[in-house]
């Protein structure tokens, strides 16, 4: 019950993996999905940039590929991941579906944390003379700073999760060690190795999160 095959080189190698694919789609993913939220918030009806031609292409744009569970997105992708890496398996392969997955996540996020800042604060920017740019930069951003960690702390625990779900097809990782040796060689020693290295991250990212968001709001 106690013994298993796993050695712990091979379980430092998962946890890596698990790091890189985490930090690489993450760095990725939030340069398209911070943007993406800056977007959705500037242009929707009422917006200091507003446009509703473009609205209307991101939003369900982004609603079509948040609706597709990560499992589904990794698979029907596989082309396009092969086009990209040349390659289905393997850490690299992860990378790019979790970027498609993260991406437009972290916008939705990023849109919601913008969204609670006080509409009055951006008033008094826009009466104060600010072109669009200044009220973006210097006053809906730094409002929402504390909202902002707290949500890319969310994405990154989503992130980890989807790794995990990525090594049902050979991803790499965390999960891909839970699945060839712990489901498909029933080695339980694995199954709960893997289990408390993910509490350990998802507890360590979320208390990080929280610590930031709280320093940040008391100035």
């Amino acid at each position: 019950m106690m013994s298993t095959t796993v050695t712990t080189e091979q379980f430092m190698e998962a946890i890596v993996d698990t790091l890189h694919m985490v930090g690489m789609s993450l760095f990725v993913g939030s340069l398209i999905g911070i943007p993406l939220g800056i977007l959705l918030v500037v242009t929707r009806p009422g917006g200091v940039l507003e446009n509703k031609a473009l609205y209307s292409i991101l939003n369900p744009v982004i609603n079509i590929i948040r609706s597709l569970p990560f499992i589904i997105l990794l698979v029907a992708i596989i082309p396009f991941t092969r086009m990209i890496v040349h390659t289905s398996i393997g850490t690299s392969a992860a990378i790019v579906p979790l970027i498609i997955y993260i991406a437009p996540y972290i916008g939705r996020l990023v849109e919601n944390s913008l969204l609670e800042v006080n509409p009055g604060i951006l008033e008094a920017a826009e009466a104060m003379g600010a072109t669009p740019f200044q009220v973006i930069w210097y006053f809906l951003l730094p409002e929402a700073v504390g909202s902002l960690i707290l949500s890319l702390t969310t994405a990154t625990i989503g992130l980890i999760g989807a790794t995990a779900m990525a090594g049902t097809v050979g991803g790499g990782g965390v999960g891909d060690l839970a699945i060839v040796y712990g489901y498909q060689r029933f080695d339980t020693v694995v199954v709960f190795a893997t289990v408390f290295i993910l509490i350990i991250f998802v507890q360590g990212i979320q208390s990080l999160g929280n610590t930031l968001a709280r320093k940040i709001r008391r100035y």
